[in-house]
């Protein structure tokens, strides 16, 4: 006959002896985990040390262990037991980890690796714990960088917000795009001045203290939207401020002071801001109890923890390998590339008055060439070929491809769409523009959408077919001459289909 303790009889043991299994088969766990996916963890370490955009999650795990110290008390009076189904969370890790790494979609290796760490906790610790500290638990969300994707809305936002401002105060000012000129120079509203990087921040700040400061989930989500708006309408009125003072005084003036006071300084301000506004309607008590144990007593079905232990290892190191197994996929290529002969068109020197050229550093091959014709079009055709697609060593990956990071260039707007191709204007100090027109030509597929090539890419691998990725620029420098969507349609009508172009380049034909 089994004889289960009691709650009460299990509270009476010391807590050293309570938890120092179930604690240390949790830390051999995830140091298992992290040293299976060190590659993601260097990444995040990276991300974390060197963006001024995710600067914020250095302070997660601090965060996380306070949390959790705070409710130190209510643990004591809450059993470990090991839970087969907390499992399912690190199946879900693993799968997304697996599905991240072969499609080479960093958000979702690292987004798998934390739901890993979780699964791993609920695995080995059980239910009650899981709930006793869930909201830490699940902070830990707020390790995975992501909210780029608001960069682009929140300049459409600053810009919208800064020109009306600047009209107010009798600013002559115009937009085009991203670039708002006033008569003693330009302003470009940035990703890094979009204020984006103050709302993934805001993020994780007003969750923290809607969970510390609120009970009421009706004030919990105000406290949420205002910390989302706030630094929207700060940055909005932080832009519209400095190139006010531009006018006044120089443009230099202007930004070297913005560029001293955006960051840590102007973040900090609006956090104080965001706190004093909310600080009259908090509703938790200082001394109220974090977590009710008397609705954590009941025991899990029983099962073994070692075993528990060994499947979590089992099911990450299976995802790896397996992983690296599809990843290797590749085509073989030809030693060398040549630009193809374009009837009615012949190569020329590439532009001296101001170069440009898209950045794949990891590329197989990279090639760049100016093409003219009798009617004085010209053109700049730029194609990297990759033999396969892995991390580091992709077709679509950040801070590559149009623009390098911290480039000359900078983009303006997107235009009308050209034979199926993205386009994008740019400038470049002068100030000089062009439009580049993009294609992916991806397993036999030819797409302008970098989400359909991570999509391709992840078939491709799963059911096999061609590896090869090409990326294909063409573009044309505005000013005298025609205008560059005539220069690059006419270029694409001689040359023919860009999927054909793009294979005929990529087979060395």
């Amino acid at each position: 006959m089994t004889v289960h303790a009691s709650p009460a009889a299990f509270t009476a043991q010391p807590l050293s002896t309570t938890w120092q299994r179930p604690l240390a088969l949790l830390v051999f766990a995830w140091g298992a985990l992290l040293t299976i996916f060190h590659r993601d963890v260097a990444d995040l370490a990276f991300i974390y040390w060197n963006s001024t955009t995710f600067g914020h999650c250095l302070f997660v795990l601090p965060v996380i262990a306070w949390l959790v110290w705070q409710r130190r008390g209510d643990l004591a009076q809450v059993m470990p037991a090991a839970w087969w189904p907390g499992l399912a969370l690190v199946v879900a890790g693993a799968g997304g980890w697996f599905l991240g790494d072969i499609a080479g979609v960093a958000f979702a290796r690292h987004l798998g690796l934390v739901l890993m760490l979780q699964g791993a906790v609920a695995a080995i610790l059980g239910p009650n714990v899981t709930r006793a500290i869930l909201f830490p638990l699940a902070y830990l969300v707020f390790l995975v960088p992501f909210g780029e994707f608001l960069e682009g809305p929140l300049q459409d936002v600053t810009t919208a917000m800064t020109m009306p401002l600047l009209h107010l105060f009798g600013v002559p000012a115009t937009v085009d795009g991203v670039l708002i000129t006033i008569p003693n120079g330009y302003f470009e509203v940035a990703e890094a001045c979009s204020g984006a990087k103050f709302v993934i921040a805001m993020v994780a700040y007003g969750a923290l203290v809607a969970n510390v400061c609120y009970v009421s989930w009706g004030r919990r989500a105000a406290f949420v939207a205002m910390a989302l708006v706030v630094p929207v309408i700060a940055n909005g009125l932080r832009a519209s401020g400095t190139i006010y003072a531009a006018h006044l005084t120089s443009v230099e003036a202007a930004t070297g002071f913005d560029h001293i006071v955006y960051g840590w300084v102007f973040f900090g301000l609006v956090m104080a801001a965001v706190l004093a506004i909310g600080w009259r309607w908090f509703d938790r008590d200082p001394d109220a109890a974090w977590v009710d144990t008397t609705r954590l007593q009941t025991p899990p079905a029983p099962a073994d923890r070692s075993a528990v232990t060994g499947a979590i290892i089992a099911i990450a190191v299976l995802a790896y390998a397996v992983g690296a197994l599809l990843v290797a996929r590749s085509d073989a290529l030809p030693a060398q590339l040549e630009l193809p002969d374009v009837p009615g068109w012949t190569r020329v020197e590439v532009s001296t008055r101001a170069p440009w050229a898209p950045w794949y550093p990891t590329a197989d091959h990279v090639l760049n060439g100016r093409y003219a014709d009798a009617q004085g079009h010209v053109v700049d055709l730029a194609v990297a070929v990759y033999a396969g697609q892995r991390e580091g060593h992709e077709l679509v990956g950040f801070g590559q491809g149009l623009l390098r990071e911290n480039d000359r260039w900078v983009k303006v707007m997107d235009e009308p769409s050209i034979a199926g191709g993205r386009v994008e204007r740019i400038v470049a100090p002068g100030p000089v523009e062009r439009e580049v027109a993009t294609w992916y030509r991806i397993a036999g597929t030819t797409t302008a959408s970098e989400r359909r090539v991570k999509i391709e890419t992840l078939k491709a691998k799963l059911i096999g077919g061609p590896q090869r990725g090409v990326a294909l620029h063409l573009s044309a420098e505005g000013g005298e001459g025609p205008a560059p969507r005539a220069a690059i349609a006419a270029f694409l009508a001689a040359a023919g289909p860009v999927d054909t172009l793009a294979d005929r380049i990529a087979a060395g034909r």
